[in-house]
C-alpha cells in the first residue's frame, strides 16, 4: 500500500458509486455544520468517512469484505478505531444504492435530524 496520505487522496478520486451516494446522503448534515471528511487517514488504516466531532466512522463495504481475509482485516481495523473512541457503522454499496432511504434513517438516528 502508498502511504496512507497517497493512498487516501487516490481512494477520493476514485470513489466508488456508493461512497459518491453516500456524500450526497450526508449534505443535509453537512449543511448545518456538521464536518465529515472522505478517505481520511487514521493510524495505519484509511476510513471511508469520518465525522471526528461525534467520534463516528462510517464504512461503506463492497465484496471484498465477505471473505475470510476480508472480514478478518475488516475485525481488526474495527477494534483499532473503537480503541480510539470511534463507533464504527457499517453499510454495505447494495445498502447504499438500493436502500438508501433505510440507510437515512440509520443516519437520522445516529446523528440527529439534520435540521435542528
Amino acid at each position: 500500500m502508498d502511504d496512507p496520505i497517497s493512498f487516501a487522496r487516490k481512494l477520493r478520486r476514485e470513489q466508488t458509486p456508493a461512497e459518491r451516494r453516500f456524500w450526497r446522503l450526508l449534505e443535509p448534515w453537512r449543511e448545518r455544520g456538521c464536518h465529515w471528511r472522505r478517505q481520511a487517514p487514521i493510524g495505519p488504516y484509511v476510513a471511508d468517512f469520518v465525522f471526528k466531532q461525534g467520534k463516528l466512522i462510517v464504512e461503506i463495504d463492497g465484496d471484498s469484505h465477505y471473505h475470510d481475509a476480508g472480514m478478518a482485516h475488516d475485525v481488526r481495523r474495527t477494534d483499532y478505531l473503537t480503541g480510539l473512541g470511534y463507533r464504527v457503522v457499517r453499510f454495505t454499496n447494495s445498502d447504499v444504492l438500493g436502500n438508501s432511504e433505510g440507510v437515512y434513517d440509520i443516519l437520522r438516528g445516529l446523528l440527529g435530524e439534520p435540521d435542528r
